[in-house]
């Protein structure tokens, strides 16, 4: 046998030899300063929109990985629920505008009536106070014939206040600010087609009118700033603009709620450019009676779904995990053909909207707003004058309607 081999002494570690030259190129293709510097906000939306060389894929790839959203323990991939955005624009932008006499021969007619009435008192009560006594004041800048008023008087062409309308989708409420007697409105929603629609609608009011913008935007993916037209943003938004005095947002809120992350972007849009002491109002479904509705479903259910001949709701799933993205998809006769929702959890929102300085000052059923306000000496003939009821009282709809009327909350926060 050989003997075992001796092992050599270990070298000692020497460090890695330095040039004496000093390192300074003479000829630079980059300036000093320009040397492993963060691409610019310009820079990154030209990259993001060339469709040149390999390393320009390679950067769109790598910026796409890092914006998605962490998963919301729902055992889906983000990109599977980043489709129910284009299924909510998709559905909206592909339903026609329709006249007057088609909207009256709606099989609903009677809920849409009270929901178009609830909304008008929840403007009435607590946005009109709030532009009454805005400093954004003056006279409309179109010529002619004057609106009329909720009671039939001619309307003078002065305006008060600042409206910013959060899921405008075809401008239903143009004609309720109208009689609110603003000044500015800017409307924004998803929905490209249902804004255009909008503002066909607005430019058939009869004038003079409130000065209004239109712009299709995602207002729980970026902040208003960013994703409207510098055109407008410079014109409408501080400190070019004056602030807005209401922000409203009806039945649409609750599709932000897939994601935290929206939800703080949807209440940074409302309150960033809301003056103190303005209101934020709107509508969504009552979540309370949305989880209870589920858990009176059979346990050994396969189909959670309920509902009746005018609406369906069914739910992914039956029990959740965290706050945000309990999906279910919501059907309403004649107006959303099964498009996906988000349960609002009440309290926890009302904590998070106090984080950006909204604090709530009104919460109501449906049914709770139609009991205070039946009696009133406005609300009540305004239910006659837009056909709720007839004169002798008698509702357009019926039981199954009402009940479809009575999944949804009014709500108003005040800013402090």
């Amino acid at each position: 046998m050989p003997p075992p081999p001796i092992p050599l002494p270990a070298r000692p570690h020497s460090p890695p030899r330095r040039s004496a030259v000093p390192y300074a190129p003479r000829n630079r293709r980059s300036a000093p300063g320009s040397v492993l510097k963060p691409l610019t906000p310009a820079e990154l939306e030209w990259y993001k929109n060339y469709s040149g060389s390999i390393g320009t894929q390679v950067l769109k790839s790598k910026r796409k990985r890092s914006a998605e959203p962490e998963d919301n323990g729902v055992g889906e991939r983000p990109a599977k629920r980043a489709r129910d955005v284009k299924l909510v624009a998709e559905h909206y932008n592909a339903r026609p505008e329709v006249g007057v006499q088609q909207r009256n021969d709606s099989p609903i007619i009677g809920l849409k009536n009270f929901n178009n009435w609830v909304k008008s008192v929840l403007i009435s009560q607590f946005a009109h106070p709030v532009l009454s006594s805005s400093s954004n004041f003056g006279p409309y800048l179109q010529a002619g014939p004057g609106p009329v008023g909720m009671r039939g008087r001619p309307m003078s062409a002065r305006g008060a206040g600042k409206v910013l309308d959060m899921g405008c989708g075809k401008g239903g409420d143009l004609t309720k600010w109208a009689k609110a007697r603003i000044k500015e409105y800017v409307g924004v929603d998803i929905a490209a087609v249902s804004v255009d629609q909008a503002r066909e609608r607005y430019n058939s009011l009869r004038g003079p009118k409130f000065d209004a913008t239109f712009a299709a935007a995602d207002c729980y993916t970026n902040l208003l700033s960013s994703s409207l037209p510098p055109s407008v943003t410079q014109t409408i938004l501080p400190p070019g603009g004056q602030p807005f005095d209401v922000v409203s947002m009806q039945f649409c809120m609750h599709y932000a709620f897939e994601t935290e992350l929206k939800v703080r972007t949807m209440l940074q849009n409302v309150s960033n450019w809301l003056r103190p002491g303005g209101i934020f109002l709107g509508t969504i479904p009552n979540s309370a009676q949305l989880l209870e509705s589920l858990d009176a479903l059979p346990p050994n259910a396969e189909d959670l779904s309920f509902g009746n001949n005018v609406y369906k709701i069914r739910f992914d799933e039956r029990t959740h995990r965290g706050l945000y993205g309990h999906r279910y998809w919501f059907y309403l006769k004649d107006a959303v053909d099964d498009v996906p929702e988000y349960v609002v959890h009440w309290d926890p929102f009302v904590r998070t909207a106090a984080e950006y300085g909204l604090h709530p000052v009104y919460m109501k059923q449906f049914h709770e707003v139609f009991a205070e306000n039946q009696p009133h000496e406005e609300f009540g003939p305004l239910l006659v004058r837009m056909k709720v009821v007839d004169a002798n009282g008698e509702s357009q709809m019926d039981e199954d309607q009402w009940e479809a009327a009575n999944i949804y909350i009014a709500f108003a926060f005040e800013k402090r």
